[in-house]
């Protein structure tokens, strides 16, 4: 049985009340899916959803209720029940898979990781309402791709241009850390998201090796020429792909936001900024 959900708080944004987690299609800022929104309760299930997915609003919408996981499931769900932090005791938790972030057709796409137990988990967006998301959209503010410095609740304002974010899970895992069969269970929504972007991407930015890693295997499943042998992660690798079509892509790693690495400068703001700059030119964009 899941856990009991805890009574209507109001969202930080709208003042609407919500249950956690938060049922689709009853208003939460930006969410994709409607009550009638098929949901994936298997790794077969993703496949068949993502593959019969039309557009990428459709592929979100998808991605927003699946319930693949049973482990992630639960634990997405705990923590927006009985696992809430004190501080955002106030405030509904979203306790769903996070969608991708941004525009269709977008030049760009950056690969992460997984949504943050109160980050996304809490707000429904991806990177944002933690410090990982301080980072990244500050640095994307600074690049001209987010219409503002920061991202703290679905329903701010904040807009991306040129460039779409997606995740190789889209669910809080616990201890950040999904499982070899969670990472493979979820890669049929970025197989999909990769046929889907294939005729206007230009330019890849994966954060972090596990990032890099879930892009080459989608790319590869759904044809696109990798070299070999397979690219390893490193911070400003760079790689030239190429689509099913013969449409040159670059893929460039950047270390992955996490608080471990900025605060011991493993990461830099110039560092993140240099290869967004470059991932600008490879998307011809500067």
């Amino acid at each position: 049985m899941p856990p009991p959900r805890p009574g209507p708080r109001p969202h930080p944004v709208t003042g609407q009340p919500f249950t956690s987690p938060v049922a689709p299609g009853t208003g939460w800022p930006g969410d994709p899916a409607t009550a009638t929104t098929r949901s994936a309760r298997s790794a077969g299930g993703v496949r068949r959803l993502a593959a019969g997915a039309r557009d990428v609003a459709e592929l979100d919408a998808r991605v927003s209720v699946c319930r693949a996981c049973p482990r992630l499931v639960a634990w997405r769900e705990q923590v927006a029940t009985v696992g809430r932090r004190a501080s955002f005791a106030d405030q509904p938790y979203w306790g769903r898979p996070a969608p991708g972030l941004g525009p269709a057709a977008a030049p760009v796409l950056v690969v992460g990781l997984a949504p943050a137990a109160h980050g996304a988990n809490r707000t429904g967006r991806m990177f944002t309402g933690d410090r990982s998301g301080d980072w990244i959209f500050a640095a994307l503010h600074r690049a001209g791709f987010a219409s503002r410095p920061d991202s703290t609740h679905a329903g701010d304002g904040l807009q991306l241009t040129d460039l779409r974010m997606v995740a190789a899970v889209h669910c809080a895992p616990p201890g950040n850390a999904p499982t070899p069969q969670e990472r493979a269970t979820c890669a049929g929504w970025l197989e999909r998201e990769l046929q889907l972007a294939g005729p206007t991407v230009r330019a890849v930015m994966a954060l972090g090796g596990i990032g890099w890693e879930a892009f080459l295997r989608a790319a590869l499943a759904v044809g696109w020429q990798v070299p070999r042998p397979r690219p390893r992660f490193g911070h400003g690798a760079e790689v030239l792909l190429r689509t099913p079509e013969g449409r040159e892509v670059r893929l460039l790693g950047s270390y992955h936001v996490s608080q471990q690495n900025t605060f011991t400068g493993t990461l830099t703001e110039d560092m993140l900024d240099d290869v967004l700059a470059r991932v600008r030119r490879a998307a011809g964009l500067s």
